[in-house]
């Protein structure tokens, strides 16, 4: 039986109505081919195979014999020259609802953006979020945390410690030799792993320009290829430069937890662990609700830190606590972080939280809530 992602199959239809392109990315098998051929009265096409790019080595005539249907056309960047298609099919065919999906480094390729700018309307689809979970039937968040979010590896469908290497390797082979052309395996390896290893702490350079024997400039490099192809995410820090706060220094975060779990060794979870991946949990689910969202952190050089602030174009800040259990909730450095920053309200986000409710510490006010309210929330900002 496959499990249909109800959430984002309404989010295609919905993109539909106002494009007639849609260009779904996100990291390698986290669901883009399934969700393809499950929407309904699709014309599906694997772009991998050579029958279906000898179909579409005529562009126009292939859009003319699809007129009005919806056509899927899975790995795209199969194709010789996959944003040309796409541009036709915008420009000349727009009763005709396409839905692309390719290589995350096609995402990050500067000419297909720059081709396609005002045509398409972009899904990222991220790793198994609060919905997705309600849709297969398995709501079991400690799960989903060692397990992770991309669908095979959640449901137990593969060798999992081999999986996660091929993964790597492939990542490596088919996303970043193509557009990136790096050289040196080991050392773009080697900087993975441990951005996996430290996933969700404040990055320094320095820390990883040693035992990958590269330079910081390097660093920096690598960093933002794994930042384009959503295999990190940096959340840098948000300040007005007072001179009391961190202004620089990111914090990073690994992709999936399932992937931090394995590069940690933690082949079980402690209750110690829970709190780091419970973080992965939330910000994947802000990716998932409100993609196109500008998300900081908050910390004082006296170490008081916010987990996620998020940025609202009214100046008003939203700064979001996560914590595994709300009994474990204390406000302390909200309070500090309200005395700078005002405007805004205060979330709480735990997993334990059955119905959503707001309580006062001292001179804030605290909304507690669950994952799939924190979800909801989001979608209104």
């Amino acid at each position: 039986m496959v499990n249909k992602r109800d959430f984002w199959s309404s989010r295609i239809e919905k993109a539909w109505e106002g494009r007639s392109v849609i260009w779904l990315y996100g990291v390698r098998r986290a669901g883009k081919t399934t969700l393809c051929q499950t929407l309904p009265d699709i014309e599906y096409f694997d772009c991998e195979l050579p029958s279906a790019r000898r179909v579409l080595e005529d562009p126009e005539s292939f859009l003319k014999s699809m007129s009005g249907k919806r056509v899927a056309l899975d790995e795209i960047h199969r194709l010789d020259n996959p944003s040309q298609i796409l541009k036709i099919a915008a420009d000349h065919f727009p009763e005709t609802r396409i839905l692309a999906t390719g290589s995350s480094t096609l995402q990050a390729s500067t000419k297909f953006r720059d081709t396609l700018t005002g045509r398409k309307f972009s899904i990222w689809l991220t790793p198994l979020m609060s919905l997705d979970l309600q849709s297969f039937g398995q709501e079991d968040i400690g799960r989903r945390m060692h397990k992770g979010g991309l669908p095979p590896f959640f449901l137990g469908l593969t060798d999992q410690e081999r999986d996660y290497e091929e993964w790597i390797d492939s990542f490596w082979a088919k996303d970043i030799q193509q557009l990136f052309h790096l050289e040196r395996r080991a050392a773009f390896q080697k900087f993975l792993e441990l951005i996996l290893m430290q996933s969700g702490g404040v990055f320094e350079a320095t820390a990883f320009a040693t035992p990958c024997e590269i330079s910081r400039t390097t660093v920096a490099n690598y960093l933002s290829v794994l930042a384009s192809t959503q295999v990190a995410h940096v959340i840098r820090p948000y300040s007005t430069h007072k001179a009391t706060e961190i202004v620089a220094a990111p914090k990073v975060y690994g992709f999936d937890s399932g992937f931090v779990c394995e590069y940690r060794g933690w082949k079980t979870l402690r209750p110690e662990d829970y709190g780091i991946l419970w973080e992965h949990i939330v910000l994947n689910e802000m990716h998932a609700r409100r993609p196109t969202g500008k998300i900081r952190y908050w910390r004082d050089k006296g170490g008081h830190e916010v987990d996620f602030v998020i940025e609202h174009r009214s100046a008003d800040l939203t700064a979001i606590e996560c914590k595994w259990s709300v009994g474990s909730f204390r406000a302390d450095h909200l309070e500090i972080f309200r005395k700078n920053y005002s405007r805004g309200e205060n979330w709480c986000v735990a997993h334990d939280v059955k119905k959503t409710y707001e309580r006062r510490f001292g001179n804030i006010l605290v909304k507690c809530m669950n994952l799939n309210a924190f979800g909801d929330e989001c979608e209104k900002i």
